[in-house]
């Protein structure tokens, strides 16, 4: 178990949609244990997906109101409602934009030994499920601003 650097905006992997886990083993258990343990240093922040720590396979951590743990291959199933808020990323520290997500999400998937598992919740445990799953798909939150606010947010990541 380790705390893992963080990739950054602008690493290639951010951008590669993972693969899907088909081997349950010893390595992915040591992932495991590293996303969680990288999510949880990190000052309460709420997610951490496996392309964050360079790893192209699908798995995330999260770390939301005290409760933490990791789901292998998810798929949101339901998502219902609307929220708007500040969003931020480990991979842009420091930039906060506002994205609507939706306020209710639900995640299917599996856990380290394949034993199916669901993550659902609402407010930023909701957030997290969207923000992270879409990391695995290769994208990034700022991908979902539009206009000005894209163009500001994508000026101030190229600073980073």
């Amino acid at each position: 178990m380790a705390e893992r650097e963080i990739r950054r905006w602008g690493d290639p992997v951010l951008r590669t949609p993972c693969d899907e886990v088909t081997v349950f083993d010893a390595a992915l258990a040591a992932l495991c244990d590293d996303l969680l343990d990288t999510v949880t240093a990190r000052d309460g922040r709420a997610g951490l997906a496996a392309n964050q720590i360079g790893v192209g396979l699908r798995a995330f951590s999260w770390f939301v109101d005290g409760k933490s743990g990791v789901v292998v291959n998810p798929r949101l199933v339901h998502l219902d409602g609307e929220q708007d808020g500040d969003e931020g990323c480990l991979s842009l520290p420091g930039l906060w934009f506002p994205v609507r997500r939706a306020a209710f999400a639900a995640v299917e998937g599996v856990d380290v030994a394949g034993k199916t598992v669901r993550v659902e919740g609402t407010g930023l445990l909701a957030r997290c499920l969207q923000h992270e799953c879409g990391h695995l798909d290769g994208q990034l939150y700022i991908d979902l601003l539009d206009g000005d606010l894209r163009r500001d947010a994508l000026r101030a990541a190229r600073r980073l």
